[in-house]
């Protein structure tokens, strides 16, 4: 069953809503679970992109009822855009690697696992965490990843056929992390599909990503990535328990999943629904306990390096840090102080728009806002940290036009590193200058920016919220979608006490107020 037409022209609901129904309306009028958004029927840039294919499909088209479900085309998708992120590559996979100087950054193909085969020890079989590293000292005496991730690349390495020079051997991890990293694509993809069951095809847009062709392999991030979105859709099913293990998962393979709680803490103080989620975080720290700790009682040293590391590391390549470190001439002291405040500020805010925004925002929103936060004050950005966002910004802000905006300034901005990074480390200087790559790094923070502006507008305006124009409330929300509101601040909670206030569904006090109409109050009679 497909979605009707919307006239994007006439408003977010019709001809005459210029501001959008009220928001009792918007809480009682949402559509058929069964029905399914075809974003070529409400995006402009989805309906012209759609004109390849035939144009959008007709009112009366049957969707997802033969073998192309959706989530087997976009599976399909995942794939040949993986393989057309490892054809790239192909350059340094056949020499650039192993050529010293600025090669696989002037073909703008670098990637760390090739590097981290022999550079960490797989090729001379030891074992991360357990065993140190060849030559190592300071803080980078074991591998710097987190468990997951280190029982990932250790998998990898079983896998990897013995014999045969270094350059084969590494060639063959590459490549077999490449497969399992595509297999890590098709996961998320399937996961954020059912997300929204109501808008699969959303996810076309983590799909056709140009980040994930050129990024997908330069570390192991889609692991994390996979996992997180799994976690999502197992929450948008109202299944917190479920959620909680992959969430701990994927805080178990890279760092940043560990946001997605903080949103969740805060909707589910808004709904009052504290008991699912405490079973999310039970099944969070206990997924991550059942990872981490057989490592943390073997070698605590080797299983601490990555948080070792990650504390003494200073400003690098990506960050606003960076900029200001050269602005200055000098490194900033005391930056991870700086870092923890701003966080700590941005994460307040954040929770306050969580707690007091009209109507509550959705778990997506949230989510995105956080993560990009954190992207954005951290002390090093590499360019395949846009994986994490690209399951938020499709989830959050699901409009071509944005995202595409959006990936343009992350695709100059991958592009940006590896030709200065080929300029500073070639003896010939190909390239750009700091200069231009200084431009790059502006462009990266503007469009992520760009992204966190609309987000927030969405939150405080629901009639823009490209999920929420038809009358839903939280697709991705679980156990939140159309629940009733239990604590409330700021313009919340002055809208609900206002006793004139009929828009129940922006902040309502109790079931009641959420499903049923206002009560309007009975006309006076005329002396």
């Amino acid at each position: 069953m497909t979605s009707s037409d919307r006239d994007e022209t006439a408003g977010p609901y019709g001809p005459g809503a210029a501001e959008g129904p009220t928001p009792a309306a918007v809480a009682t009028a949402a559509p058929p679970v069964e029905t399914v958004v075809v974003p070529a029927d409400e995006d402009p840039v989805a309906a012209a992109g759609s004109e390849v294919i035939g144009g959008p499909p007709g009112r009366r088209a049957l969707l997802g009822v033969s073998w192309w479900i959706p989530a087997r085309f976009l599976a399909l998708v995942v794939i040949v855009v993986s393989v057309l992120g490892m054809a790239q590559k192909l350059p340094c996979y056949e020499q650039a690697w192993f050529q010293p100087g600025s090669p696989q950054y002037i073909h703008a193909c670098y990637s760390d696992v090739p590097h981290l085969f022999s550079g960490r020890g797989f090729a001379a079989g030891l074992h991360p965490y357990v065993d140190r590293i060849p030559g190592s000292s300071g803080d980078l005496q074991y591998l710097e990843y987190p468990v997951l991730t280190g029982l990932f690349m250790q998998v990898a390495a079983w896998l990897t056929p013995g014999g045969g020079d270094q350059q084969s051997q590494e060639q063959w991890f590459w490549a077999i992390n490449a497969g399992m990293l595509m297999a890590c694509a098709v996961i998320a993809v399937v996961a954020l599909s059912r997300t929204h069951r109501r808008r699969p095809w959303d996810a076309l847009m983590f799909a056709m990503a140009p980040v994930l062709l050129l990024n997908g392999t330069v570390n192991w991030d889609l692991l994390a990535v996979a996992l997180a979105a799994v976690g999502m859709a197992w929450w948008s099913g109202s299944r917190p328990g479920w959620a909680g293990v992959f969430i701990g998962l994927a805080t178990a393979a890279k760092l940043y999943p560990l946001l997605l709680i903080g949103p969740l803490l805060v909707l589910c103080w808004r709904a009052g629904k504290w008991r699912e989620f405490g079973t999310m975080l039970g099944g969070a720290v206990g997924a991550w306990l059942v990872v981490n700790l057989p490592i943390m009682l073997v070698n605590w040293q080797g299983w601490s390096t990555f948080y070792v590391f990650s504390k003494h590391r200073g400003e690098d390549y990506g960050s606003i840090w960076l900029l200001l470190m050269r602005w200055r001439g000098a490194a900033l002291d005391g930056l991870d102080l700086y870092i923890a405040v701003l966080m700590v500020l941005g994460c307040l805010a954040i929770a306050w728009l969580g707690l007091a925004a009209p109507r509550r925002p959705r778990f997506a929103q949230l989510a995105f806002l956080v993560v990009a936060l954190f992207i954005l004050t951290n002390k090093v950005y590499s360019p395949q940290y846009s994986l994490w966002l690209l399951p938020l910004a499709v989830l959050a802000r699901p409009r071509w036009r944005d995202f595409l905006i959006w990936q343009a300034c992350e695709v100059l901005y991958t592009l940006g590193i590896w030709s200065h990074l080929g300029f500073v480390t070639g003896p010939k200087q190909h390239g750009i200058g700091e200069p231009w790559y200084n431009f790059a790094l502006v462009l990266h923070v503007l469009g992520t920016l760009y992204l966190v502006a609309l987000v927030v507008r969405d939150a405080l305006r629901p009639e823009r919220d490209p999920v929420r124009w038809d009358g839903s409330d939280d697709p991705s929300g679980g156990v939140l979608d159309h629940a009733p509101d239990v604590s409330v601040l700021g313009t919340a909670r002055y809208l609900r006490e206002q006793q004139d206030y009929v828009g129940a569904g922006y902040a309502p006090a109790g079931p009641e107020q959420w499903l049923n109409e206002p009560e309007l109050p009975e006309p006076a009679e005329k002396p």
